[in-house]
């Protein structure tokens, strides 16, 4: 199992954590902040964007665990976002957390695992992160892509049209697909960052280049089912697992605000 899959926990505090090994805790932006020591693994030795974490979040984690871990499968989940098991037993959320002894099998059969798809409903992903964020960072994403990966295009235009899609940047794939994803979606993103330069927003605002990649994440994917390099079959979608559970009330209120009156996110939920 050492070198099957690594599953890095994306965390910038303290934090109860899975104790399989196949779970690698990481101090994600240690280099904005070099006063500080959560002993755990920090994203800022080796390769690393380390410094880009106050706009990248959770993807100086992945960047770190493309360009420095040497093994067959990468994953990424959250500190409060994990992949669940189908045995589910106590309250202790931490506990409804997949094992390796679970996911080992599955690795056999699969090549990409992801969370259970999100679905918006009455919303597009367009309109959605329209609503709740600057659609203009999704408009120049568009440009980049016309022209870098103009074969994407209409897949981006369709993808985009959706109300549902995989999120929270959550997968663990074969070392080759994600290096191919990882390539992909960086290229783009530091293209974004010249066209989009500084700008003024909020600390949760700026932190844009992490929710463009969740929604162009389900663009990838469905190019390279469309060109046959991924097949559904060897896609599995797992539980999501909140660890500190969801306030649905509150998070429902600010949808509608954000759809129906224009009131952008301003926290996580």
């Amino acid at each position: 199992m050492e070198n099957k899959v690594k599953v890095i926990v994306a965390t910038h505090k303290k934090y109860a954590m899975p104790t399989d090994k196949m779970y690698i805790p990481l101090q994600v932006g240690a280099a904005l902040r070099p006063e500080l020591d959560l002993g755990y693994q920090k994203d800022d030795v080796g390769e690393n964007i380390s410094q880009k974490n106050d706009s990248y979040s959770e993807l100086t984690g992945l960047y770190w665990a493309w360009k420095n871990l040497d093994t067959d499968y990468i994953g990424l989940a959250h500190y409060r976002r994990h992949f669940g098991s189908k045995h589910r037993h106590g309250k202790e959320r931490l506990n409804w957390v997949i094992k390796s002894n679970e996911l080992l099998p599955m690795l056999d059969q699969y090549s990409v695992l992801l969370p259970k798809k999100r679905h918006y409903y009455i919303e597009t992903l367009y309109s959605h992160y329209e609503h709740t964020h600057y659609s203009n960072q999704l408009d120049a994403t568009r440009a980049i892509i016309s022209e870098k990966y103009p074969d994407y295009l209409a897949t981006y235009d369709k993808v985009l049209g959706k109300t549902s899609g995989y999120m929270f940047n959550m997968a663990i794939m074969k070392k080759d697909l994600m290096d191919q994803y990882c390539t992909w979606l960086f290229d783009i993103l530091f293209e974004l960052e010249k066209k989009m330069g500084s700008t003024e927003l909020s600390a949760f605002q700026q932190r844009f280049y992490g929710r463009v990649s969740e929604i162009i994440f389900n663009v990838w994917l469905q190019q390279q089912i469309k060109w046959g390099n991924i097949s559904p079959t060897q896609i599995k979608e797992l539980p999501l697992v909140y660890v500190e559970g969801v306030n649905w009330w509150k998070k429902g209120t600010a949808f509608l605000k954000a759809k129906f009156f224009h009131q952008r996110y301003e926290n996580s939920f």
